[in-house]
């Protein structure tokens, strides 16, 4: 943990003479000084942060590394702050004000070289003090804080002897792997992995399998071993030998610990020969394990099993050379939830009851836990003592403290925290940013990637883009279950996520004690601890936030805000690296704005701004910059200064109108917005004779939307489109509705184009289609073709969801007659004279989510969507009642064919608004 902010900042700074040299001069002597300290400062970390170490002076001895990190941080970036302030200004204006100020700009760098003196004085005591208090003894520190380790009980090896009556909610995965363990007619040793964050139950499933009497007889021996995140090989064997002839009620061999490698695997083979054996390695932090330990598993085809459970998906789906089954541990529903809190809460009530006065309190509790057993366990053992309404809702309040600081959730916060601490030290900043968002929120992939690279979390790899390197740090936490999925786009990329509350709770907690960030929510906050926090985001106001003294906040380097309440924004906060409003009521920027140098990331979404500065150009490190949905209509003309920007997005949607040809529009930009060579998202720019012409240089573009295009601009923009080798979105829409879409000039597609949006009148399919082979969207709106455009488009192989809005009017049918293999999403809306659908068995055999809207003319049920066994969505918007009628309920014409559905939404409009219901099997479908 000790290694997170701080090795983060130390990085900052060890790269800045190298990034910046020429900028800091007058100083370079100081801070490489500051270099090299921090540089064998961060080796030690590296080194303790592999232990546990819990001693409060190794404690301070962090904290004073963090604080005169975080000091250097401050003066380099105020020194650079000053530095480019001059850069603002022409030739002949910085030429004056170096004459004038000349004194000032000495007296600045004596100021700043007087601090890193300063700083490098204390960071030479801190050693001296240490050694003075015994604290540089990390040694001793690691070996007690190892031995606080076994003091806590081995939760894997308990397992083993929790009851039947005692366990909740996991009766179908015990079942599940009861199945898989006894297979008869899988002969090949098997490798089952169960899989889930910690905590969610995964020993105690397999436990309850392992322990079964069934299992038992049908294996000659097995074994149960817990793998720890540093295990050795040598010791894993021995624990396995013992394990095995104790299963087999076998003398265990003596002098184990003498023997050598070879000597240990010759034991196991032996004894394992001709023998079927089951053994279950828990809490696996590597696949390099199943490296170390395969050749003394022999597969005799006698019908072996090994289990493993782990909290990372890669050891799961590694490919261990042999038939694999994974299985997910699902969080416990409410229902189940609620009942293991209560049991463990109330089990000296009758019937394990709540008692109504703590009804309300105690589902909230159980709430937080969303669903975790060893939380519900844990906290129904703390609150099983308290009788009072005020000491649950105080714990109910302070539940982050009550993590670190009750001794009762001690071992919910060891679980946690074995995740955390065994990630590297860019992912664990990267964690700890997430708890900024609010509780439960679902956070979008790609803004999250935005955020951590203005922090500067994202390291460089060479050959891969910030942007690649960042979405593998997301999949990492994803992968490790510290993140967890809630919406996936066409090909299963994760499009939201969000943090487990606990994990959050957890994050909050580490992250205000290494001052890495702080969420306001509207509890009690220390002034003085919000002051020192370089990250902020405000999720409440009150009177307290209203008073603060934000010229008392000068640290911050990332401002989000997530209120609906109108806000006045901070002044002076001149170090800022990131300023998230979206969604703010936000009306007009401060002027102080264009003063933030160091600003990377500015998103404005959904905010009223109507204008943005015209000196927005003095913002020279800005790398995205987010205006969708916002009020500005026009782009000024600094905009193109920003050689550094990355990310431009400008669209602006009208919700209320969504098959309206007009609910997207773009927005005005300078003509020479091509000269911003370092763009890779430009969306929402708005088409222009000027800029049509110009657009064929920014090769660069791996994602481009274009609206208020023109028939004549066709020629430009496919030779700009061919030009672009790199892009991988393109969206382009027509001026209006009558005006038609050619693009009948582009030759080919770039090679790596995997989503393609047209809105325009469209005399046919493109000539191009069949070379989409990347392809996995496609949306054609208003295209209003006279020939059906299927069999154009369903032999696109990597095609993962359709869209067609009014693409074809030219009969009443569209036939599904083959293809589509990998399509997941169909949406088909406002299709005046479709009155049959049909899809032939054995088309789109993968198809989870069908949408049909605004089809008025149709009245039956798709032919054929019985074939659809992996349809788990069925939408229907404003639909003839005669559809509706025939699938609704037991006795309706076409129930069968859409019962094996799990969900069917049907909206529709009445004179009061809009209606909304669920036929499915959880209504009596």
């Amino acid at each position: 943990m000790a290694l997170s902010a701080v090795g983060l900042v130390i990085g900052r700074i060890v790269s800045a003479l190298e990034n910046e040299a020429s900028l800091i001069g007058g100083v370079r002597d100081e801070l490489n000084q500051l270099k090299r300290e921090f540089a064998s400062m961060r080796s030690f970390l590296e080194d303790a942060d592999k232990t546990t170490v819990q001693t409060e002076g190794w404690k301070n001895w962090v904290a004073d590394v963090r604080d005169s990190a975080y000091e250097v941080e401050d003066i380099i970036d105020e020194y650079m702050y000053y530095i480019n302030k001059q850069k603002v200004y022409g030739k002949f204006t910085r030429f004056l004000r170096q004459i004038v100020y000349a004194p000032k700009n000495l007296w600045v760098r004596h100021r700043i070289a007087t601090k890193l003196q300063q700083i490098n004085s204390m960071i030479k005591a801190i050693p001296e003090r240490n050694r003075r208090y015994g604290v540089d003894r990390v040694g001793e520190a690691s070996s007690s804080s190892q031995d606080h380790q076994r003091r806590l009980p081995n939760r894997g090896e308990s397992s083993l002897f929790v009851r039947d009556d005692d366990l909740v909610g996991i009766e179908d995965g015990k079942e599940l792997l009861l199945d898989w363990l006894m297979d008869k007619e899988e002969p090949q040793r098997t490798v089952i992995s169960v899989v889930g964050m910690g905590g969610s139950g995964k020993t105690t499933l397999v436990a309850q399998a392992y322990n079964s009497r069934i299992v038992k007889r049908q294996f000659d021996c097995y074994a149960w071993i817990t793998v720890s995140q540093t295990y050795v090989v040598n010791d894993l064997l021995r624990s396995m030998i013992k394990e095995f002839y104790r299963g087999a009620k076998e003398a265990i061999p003596m002098d184990l610990s003498n023997m050598s490698y070879r000597e240990l695997m010759e034991m196991i083979t032996n004894f394992l020969r001709l023998k079927r054996y089951a053994i279950v390695f828990d809490d696996v932090w590597s696949s390099n394990l199943w490296r170390d330990i395969h050749l003394s598993l022999l597969d005799e085809g006698l019908g072996s099993r090994v289990i493993l459970t782990t909290r990372k998906e890669d050891v799961a789906s590694s490919s261990f050379g042999v038939k694999s089954r994974v299985h997910y541990i699902k969080l416990l529903g409410v229902s189940d939830a609620w009942n293991l809190f209560c049991m463990k809460a109330f089990s000296s009530n009758p019937n394990r009851c709540c008692p109504q006065y703590l009804k309300s309190l105690a589902q909230d509790l159980v709430a937080k836990c969303k669903g975790l057993p060893l939380a519900i366990v844990a906290l129904g053992g703390v609150m099983s003592s308290k009788y009072l309404d005020s000491d649950w809702r105080k714990i109910l309040n302070s539940l982050s403290w009550e993590l670190s600081n009750n001794p009762g959730l001690e071992v919910v916060k060891t679980i946690l925290l074995l995740s955390f601490n065994d990630l590297p030290y860019q992912l664990k900043c990267c964690f700890l940013y997430c708890c900024l968002f609010p509780e439960d929120y679902e956070i979008k992939r790609k803004r999250l990637i935005r955020l951590w690279m203005a922090e500067g979390f994202v390291e460089k790899v060479r050959g891969r883009t910030p942007e690649e390197v960042a979405e593998s740090y997301l999949m990492e936490l994803i992968c490790r279950s510290m993140l967890h999925v809630v919406e996936r786009n066409e090909l299963g990329r994760p499009r939201r996520c969000k943090m487990h509350d606990l994990m959050r709770e957890l994050a909050i907690s580490t992250s205000e004690t290494e001052k890495f960030c702080v969420a306001y929510d509207g509890r009690e906050a220390n002034d003085e601890e919000s002051a020192t926090n370089r990250r902020m985001s405000i999720q409440s106001i009150d009177r307290e936030l209203q008073s603060w003294n934000w010229k008392g906040m000068l640290k911050l380097r990332s401002l989000l805000v997530f209120v609906v309440e109108e806000i006045a924004l901070p002044l002076g906060l001149r170090l800022l690296r990131v300023l998230d409003l979206e969604n703010a009521p936000i009306e007009v920027l401060p002027e102080e704005l264009v003063d933030l140098f160091n600003l990377r990331y500015l998103n404005l979404k959904g905010t009223r701004v109507k204008e943005l500065p015209k000196s927005i150009g003095r913002l020279c490190n800005l790398n995205t910059l987010d205006i969708t949905d916002s009020k500005i209509e026009v782009l000024p003309a600094g905009i193109t200064e920003l050689q550094n920007l990355r990310h431009l997005m400008m669209n602006h949607f009208d919700y209320g109108i969504l098959d309206d040809f007009y609910f997207n529009r773009g927005t005005t930009t300078p003509p020479n917005i091509c000269n911003l060579k370092n763009l890779q998202v430009l969306t929402g720019v708005e088409a222009g004779a000027d800029l049509m012409k110009r657009i064929k240089t920014m090769t660069q573009l791996k994602r481009i939307g274009i609206t208020k295009v023109r028939e004549v601009d066709e020629e430009d923009l496919c030779t700009a489109i061919q030009n672009m080798n790199l892009l991988r979105r393109l969206s382009v829409r027509m001026i209006d509705e009558d005006e038609y879409l050619r693009m009948d000039a582009l030759s080919s597609t770039p090679r790596y184009l995997k989503k393609l949006a047209l809105v325009g009148k469209l005399e046919k399919v493109p000539c191009w289609f069949h070379s989409l082979q990347n392809l996995s969207f496609l949306s054609l709106q208003w295209s209003r073709l006279t020939k059906d455009p299927i069999p154009y488009i369903q032999a696109l192989p990597n095609l993962g969801r359709l869209g067609l809005c009014n693409a074809y009017e030219g009969g009443g049918q569209l036939c599904f007659s083959e293809g589509f293999h990998k399509l997941r999403i169909l949406e088909l809306w406002n299709f005046p004279q479709l009155n049959e659908i049909i899809i032939e068995r054995g088309v789109m055999p993968g198809l989870q989510q069908f949408y049909i809207a605004k089809c008025i003319q149709l009245k039956i049920l798709p032919h054929g969507i019985e074939y659809l066994e992996d349809l788990q969505e069925l939408s229907l918007r404003f639909v003839t009642n005669e559809l509706i009628e025939c699938i609704r309920g037991e006795g309706s014409k076409d129930h069968q064919k859409v019962r094996h559905i799990p969900r069917i939404h049907h909206w529709w409009q009445t004179p009061v608004g809009l209606n909304y219901e669920l036929l499915s099997r959880s209504t009596g479908f």
